[in-house]
C-alpha cells in the first residue's frame, strides 16, 4: 500500500496500481484532465440536447397540435418516466453495470431522436392526435435516457474530480444555450410560417441525432480510455466497487476487487441507500426544490403565460435563450472557490428564498414589461445553474467510493 498525495487529495493506492499512477502523473495527467474535462462537457450537452431541441421547437409544435399545449403537457409526460426511472435505478444502483446503464441512455437518447425526425418526414410535418400520441412516447423516452445517463454520469463522475461533475453539467446548460441560439438562427432565416417552422424542427432534430451518434461513440470508446479516468476507476475498484469493472475492462484495465476485499474486508463496508438518504436529506431537498421551481415556471409558463409584447412571436423564444444562457454562466461561478456556495445550510436558504420568484414572475406577467420579464427570466436561469452546482459537487466529497 501506497499513501500519496495526487491533485490535493490524499489516497491509498495498491502495488498493482503503481503502474497507472505513474502513467497519469508522467504521461499525460494535465493531458487526460483537460480532455476528461472537454468529453465531460460534450456528454453533458448530449444529455439534455434532445429535449430541448424539444423545448426550443415549442412554437412549432404549438402550431401543430394548438389544442393540445404541448409546452405543458411534453413536460408532464417526461417527468414522471424521468423521475420513476431514476428512483428504480438508484435503488439499484449497486448490481448496475454503470457503462451499460449510460451507454442504453444515449442509445436511447439516438434512437428517440431519429424517430422525431422520421415521424416529421413520414408525415410531411402534419398534425393530428395520432402524431402527438408518438410525440408524447417520444418525450416519454426521453426521460427514461435522461434518467439513465444523468444519473449513471453524475454517479461516475463523483469519484472523480468536481471540476468533471462541474464539466458535465455545464454541458447540460450549454446545450439549452446552443439550441435557443440555433433556434433563433432559423427563425430569421426562414419565413415565419408552418414550413419554415418545419424546417428548423427538422434541421434541430438532424443536428440532434447526429450529437448522440457522437456521444455513444465517445462514451463507448473515447472516455473510458483516458489516464485519468482509468485511474480514478481502478481506485474506485480497489476500495470494493463492482459498477466499474467493465469501464475499467473497456479501457485495457482487468482488476479483481474481491481479491482487494478479502485484504481489507472494511473495503466493502458501504452505507445503505436509506442511511445515504439520510445523511443527505438536506441535498436532496435542495435538488428536489431548485427544479420544482425552475419547471413550474419554465417553459411552460414562459411559453403561455408572459402575454403579448412588442417582440411579438419572439418574446418566448427571447425568454427561452435567455434562460438558458444565464443557466450556462451560472454553472460556471463556482469555479470562482471564492464565491461557491458550500454551507449545508447557505445552500437550504438559497434554494428556499427562490420561491419569491413564483409570486414574482405572476406580478411581472400581468403588470410589468418585457424588460422586467427578461431580468427575471436571467435570474432564474442563473440561480438554477449555480445552485445545481454548488449542491451536486458538494454532497460527494465527504464519501469513498463503496
Amino acid at each position: 500500500m501506497l499513501d500519496f498525495k495526487f491533485n490535493n487529495e490524499l489516497f491509498t493506492i495498491t502495488v498493482a496500481q503503481e503502474p497507472l499512477l505513474l502513467t497519469c502523473l508522467n504521461n499525460g495527467y494535465g493531458e487526460g484532465k483537460y480532455a476528461a474535462m472537454a468529453v465531460c462537457w460534450l456528454l453533458g450537452n448530449g444529455c439534455l440536447l434532445p429535449w430541448n431541441s424539444m423545448l426550443t421547437m415549442e412554437d412549432y409544435y404549438v402550431h401543430l397540435f394548438p389544442q393540445y399545449h404541448p409546452s405543458r403537457v411534453l413536460t408532464l409526460v417526461y417527468l414522471p418516466f424521468a423521475l420513476g426511472t431514476l428512483a428504480v435505478l438508484a435503488y439499484n444502483e449497486a448490481k448496475i453495470n454503470t457503462r451499460l446503464r449510460n451507454l442504453a441512455g444515449y442509445t436511447l437518447f439516438f434512437i428517440s431522436s431519429l424517430l422525431v425526425l422520421v415521424l416529421d418526414l413520414a408525415t410531411s410535418g402534419k398534425g393530428g392526435v395520432g402524431t402527438f400520441m408518438v410525440i408524447c412516447v417520444v418525450s416519454a423516452a426521453f426521460g427514461v435516457a435522461d434518467a439513465h445517463v444523468g444519473g449513471g454520469m453524475v454517479g461516475d463522475l463523483s469519484f472523480m474530480q468536481p471540476k468533471f461533475i462541474q464539466s458535465f453539467l455545464a454541458g447540460l446548460a450549454a446545450s439549452g444555450a446552443l439550441t435557443s441560439a440555433l433556434r433563433l438562427i432559423t427563425k430569421a432565416a426562414f419565413e415565419n410560417s408552418k414550413e419554415g417552422l418545419r424546417k428548423g424542427a427538422i434541421l434541430f432534430f438532424a443536428l440532434s441525432t447526429f450529437f448522440e451518434l457522437l456521444c455513444v461513440l465517445l462514451y463507448a470508446f473515447i472516455f473510458p480510455k483516458l489516464p485519468i479516468v482509468k485511474y480514478y476507476r481502478s481506485k474506485a475498484a480497489s476500495e470494493g466497487s463492482k459498477t466499474v469493472s467493465a469501464d475499467l475492462a473497456a479501457g485495457g484495465i482487468h482488476t479483481k476487487p474481491e481479491q482487494e476485499a478479502e485484504e481489507d474486508p472494511k473495503q466493502v463496508e458501504r452505507l445503505s441507500n436509506k442511511e445515504l438518504l439520510f445523511e443527505n436529506k438536506d441535498y436532496v431537498l435542495d435538488v428536489f426544490l431548485i427544479y420544482v421551481l425552475t419547471l413550474s415556471i419554465f417553459p411552460g409558463f414562459l411559453s403561455e403565460n408572459t402575454g403579448s409584447h412588442s417582440l411579438d412571436s419572439w418574446y418566448a423564444l427571447v425568454l427561452i435563450g435567455m434562460y438558458n444562457v444565464w443557466d450556462l454562466i451560472g454553472r460556471y461561478i463556482p469555479l470562482l472557490q471564492l464565491i461557491k456556495l458550500e454551507s449545508r445550510k447557505g445552500l437550504m436558504v438559497a434554494t428556499l428564498s427562490r420561491f419569491f420568484l413564483i409570486p414574482a414572475f405572476c406580478f411581472t406577467a400581468k403588470y410589468g414589461d418585457q424588460g422586467w420579464m427578461i431580468m427575471l427570466t436571467s435570474f432564474l436561469g442563473l440561480t438554477n445553474g449555480y445552485l445545481s452546482v454548488c449542491v451536486l459537487t458538494s454532497a460527494p466529497k465527504f464519501y469513498k467510493v463503496r
